[in-house]
């Protein structure tokens, strides 16, 4: 265990001093490997390097062929061509006609769009930077604070890891050999709850302070018909793709196929998706793939080392040495995913913690589905809290004219919002695995 904690520490120190975490992953996970096997700096020259080597590469190799993954470029495919083909305006359309009205409506109605958005797109920094360029503006039109317009984008961008398809539900899925349409059916009912949260967390800062989000005009009921028919495309798309794996008419595979093939048709079809712009969603869906199978990579490579160590069977152990209530345990790992999350970066959190929390939940007892959703669900946390704040930071960078300061102090109600809702996904399990066993168990 001392050499998987040493390892740790050098991990952190490389990716602290800015080293790429892919890169930071498999180096240390390919020489703590050789470590385990018996190599240390005097020998280091004399060591038979061909074990570790081979492990590496075998790793490489079966994760660039494995069919499970190609789950990952199609739904980026999906949702770069979705982006472009201005279904992100139609569904804020759809929404404003049914919310705006109300104090505070703009902002809610943005909070919807987003899970909308986030359930076709599956990227939260994808959604936060489309809807920054949709809904600002409008709420600013109708003099909205920027705290609370910004503050509402950002928020409702972090719906993009937990509403399915979720990339990052795929690749915990992948990481931990756990069901992807489990996964993919347990965070639909948490996803609402999150989308519901939020609302409340708009209709308190209006309740406090009403001018910082007036209400808009009210739309009649042929206009509110009108607006939801723009976006029944999108809608549509969204029951095809989800309603084909929900109900095992499709893999999770050939459902991104299937969801690629409609995006793709909707961009053709669509006034504002011209030739450059559908060559760069391939382009960028192929640059964001690429990212994540090297991050994969470097997780699996560095797991290996991690388990070789016995650092989860040795904390296993001492849990239950110490005979803690399984509940303190998991609330301990989720304090360390908060803290961790005002350094880390969603992703990379999830990539370095999951190879050691994950054995201790499976030992105690817990579902690995439940495990998942509130994994991504706390992770999701990271992404609106200083001092990384993702989302913000890709907010501000979209919009130009607002201090990532004036957007974190808009956010605090989200993000308190947040710690209840993954209160009640901790607490009431049922939330998260109704669902998928209502469908498949």
């Amino acid at each position: 265990m001392l050499s998987a904690l040493v390892g740790f520490a050098v991990l952190l120190a490389l990716i602290l001093a800015r080293a790429p975490i892919a890169l930071a992953m498999g180096l240390v996970g390919f020489f703590g490997f050789a470590h385990e096997l018996g190599m240390t700096p005097a020998n280091a020259a004399d060591f038979n390097w061909r074990r570790p080597l081979s492990a590496a590469a075998r790793t490489v190799y079966d994760t660039a062929t494995q069919y499970g993954l190609s789950v990952i470029p199609l739904f980026l495919l999906m949702g770069n061509l979705i982006a472009r083909a201005g279904v992100a305006r139609k569904l804020y359309d759809a929404s404003n006609a049914f919310l705006g009205h109300r104090p505070g409506g703009l902002a809610a109605a943005t909070i919807v769009a987003c899970g909308g958005f986030s359930a076709i797109c599956g990227s939260s920094l994808a959604t936060a930077a489309t809807m920054s360029k949709v809904a600002v503006p409008s709420m600013r039109r109708f003099g909205y604070a920027d705290s609370l317009s910004t503050a509402a984008v950002a928020a409702g961008g972090t719906l993009g890891i937990l509403i399915p398809p979720s990339v990052i539900l795929v690749i915990y899925g992948l990481l931990t050999q756990t069901s992807i349409r489990e996964l993919f059916a347990a965070g639909f009912v948490p996803g609402l709850v999150g989308v519901l949260f939020y609302i409340g967390a708009v209709r308190y800062v209006v309740w406090r302070r009403p001018a910082l989000g007036p209400a808009g005009e009210r739309v009649s009921w042929r206009g509110r018909l009108r607006a939801l028919a723009g976006a029944r495309g999108a809608l549509i798309l969204f029951a095809v793709v989800m309603g084909g794996i929900y109900a095992g008419i499709f893999t999770p595979t050939e459902a991104a196929g299937i969801g690629a093939a409609g995006a793709f048709v909707f961009a053709l079809r669509s006034r504002e998706a011209d030739r450059a712009g559908i060559f760069a969603a391939l382009r960028d869906a192929a640059r964001v793939s690429a990212m994540l199978f090297s991050l994969l990579i470097g997780a699996l490579i560095f797991s290996a080392f991690v388990n070789r160590a016995g650092m989860p069977d040795e904390l296993v152990e001492f849990i239950r040495e110490l005979r803690a209530p399984p509940l303190a345990v998991i609330a301990v790992m989720m304090a360390v995913y908060i803290v961790l999350g005002m350094v880390f970066e969603s992703l990379s959190m999830l990539l370095l913690t999951i190879p050691v929390f994950f054995p201790v939940v499976a030992a105690l007892g817990y579902d690995p589905v439940w495990f998942g959703i509130i994994a991504v669900a706390v992770t999701e946390i990271s992404l609106i809290t200083p001092p990384v704040g993702l989302n913000v930071f890709v907010l501000a960078g979209s919009l130009g004219d607002v201090r990532t300061s004036v957007i974190f102090r808009g956010v605090t109600p989200f993000w308190v919002a947040d710690i209840f809702r993954l209160a009640a996904l901790v607490l009431f399990p049922a939330l998260s695995l109704a669902m998928p066993e209502w469908l498949y168990r």
